[in-house]
């Protein structure tokens, strides 16, 4: 981020409040067809063809082995925060983490629409609960270790295909620098206990889950960051942050610059 002096300057027209209102309500059209293609995108999405899932996929959860369809918890919906977490990773990805925390507050809610939100990596039970302790998450998060889950899903790759140069990720034949990427994957279990994977989505579609991105959006200086291909490279784990830096007041800046 950059935090240099210049960065203070205004650098936008000044002008009157009928001038600023006039360029707002331009604006809010432009929001609102926006708001329209997001509804009518999440209507295609919800009419999207259901794959089975024939595979019985076992995961290790603090109450014992459970499947699939068990991590439902007795509703019908199930999103999935593929998180990045390798079996021999100390700590889990800082996006991913930024992912998650987001996410214990959002649990009553969904719950109140059928939804059951799981995070799932292939690092081992231990692994797992010693980092969610740390971060204070009540989410569930099981292991997939030993499991297809992740592969099948396209969010681990194994040695032998990475070997290759390119990884079947974000639907497309693509480099990828290391073994875990992130996702989120949909699931509907219906009547008879059969699973469908509805959706899935990768890359900045896991950016849903990234509330603080929409309220940066809002600010005067958005996100803020360096056009580098890891454009999220600021972000840390929540309990290693520096302290914020702090604006000296404008008298103070005043000072300095006589």
């Amino acid at each position: 981020m950059n935090t240099t002096a210049e960065t203070n300057t205004v650098d936008h027209a000044i002008v009157s409040p009928d001038q600023w209102l006039t360029a707002r309500q331009a604006l809010l059209a432009r929001e609102k067809e926006l708001t329209q293609l997001r509804d009518q995108i999440a209507r295609e999405r919800r009419a999207l063809p259901w794959v089975r899932v024939e595979k019985d996929y076992v995961f290790e959860g603090l109450e014992g082995r459970r499947t699939l369809a068990e991590l439902f918890e007795g509703r019908r919906q199930l999103l999935v925060q593929h998180f990045m977490l390798g079996p021999d990773w100390e700590q889990g990805c800082p996006s991913c983490s930024f992912m998650a925390d987001h996410t214990n507050g959002m649990l009553p809610h969904l719950a109140q629409r059928d939804v059951t939100l799981v995070a799932i990596s292939r690092a081992p039970l231990a692994r797992i609960e010693r980092f969610r302790q740390r971060m204070g998450w009540r989410f569930p998060w099981l292991s997939s270790h030993g499991s297809d889950f992740n592969h099948d899903f396209h969010v681990s790759f194994s040695p032998e295909v990475q070997a290759r140069g390119e990884v079947y990720y974000n639907y497309a034949m693509r480099p990828f620098p290391i073994e875990e990427a992130p996702g989120i994957s949909a699931f509907f279990k219906d009547d008879a206990g059969d699973v469908f994977h509805t959706y899935s989505t990768y890359g900045r579609g896991v950016e849903v889950m990234m509330g603080t991105y929409n309220l940066l959006d809002l600010a005067p200086r958005g996100r803020d960051e360096r056009d580098v291909p890891n454009k999220m490279e600021w972000v840390r784990h929540h309990d290693r942050y520096a302290p914020a830096p702090q604006v000296a007041a404008a008298s103070a800046c005043c000072h300095a610059q006589a």
